[in-house]
């Protein structure tokens, strides 16, 4: 068996040392992996507060600042909005709450993922069909310019419901 090799504290913050931190703002970024400019961003938005700074004014990160900011970062990876995710931080800090609220904002978001694939799917079989008339020649005529200069739409192709 190949021994593991030894992991990077700054690819772990759980595994730093207690005296890495603070850490400024390029280190924080880089281990929560997100970029120093979205730090800023997301503190701008109020999602991360209550970030030390020193003297001269440079911002302080703690293991549970970067701890935030990553979760920030797989909430955005799965596609929460911000009103989403400054909703998912509360729930998350509140140790009272009832899953039943982190469930339900969830599976709203589900729904509204599902209602964008079809929009998208339904958008891709449109594109098909145009490109399928589109003889793709040295011809100046084209399906495709055609319908998005075309005052209203062409209606999407119809779905097939054949069975599996």
């Amino acid at each position: 068996m190949t021994p593991r090799p030894a992991e990077h504290p700054a690819t772990h913050p759980q595994a730093a040392p207690a005296h890495d931190w603070p850490v400024p703002i390029g280190t924080a970024a880089r281990r929560a992996g997100v970029s120093a400019r979205m730090v800023r961003h997301y503190e701008s938005l109020g999602l991360l507060t209550g970030v030390a700074r020193t003297g001269a004014g440079y911002r302080q990160y703690t293991g549970a600042d970067v701890h935030t900011l990553r979760f920030i970062r797989r909430a955005r990876d799965l596609g929460f909005s911000i009103e989403e995710i400054t909703h998912l931080l509360s729930l998350w800090q509140d140790k009272a709450r009832a899953s039943s609220q982190v469930k339900q904002i969830a599976q709203k978001h589900i729904a509204s993922l599902s209602e964008r694939i079809a929009a998208m799917q339904a958008m891709q079989r449109s594109l098909q069909a145009l490109v399928q008339c589109c003889h793709g020649d040295d011809r100046p005529d084209c399906p495709i310019l055609d319908d998005l200069a075309a005052q209203t739409p062409s209606p999407a192709p119809p779905r097939n419901h054949q069975k599996p």
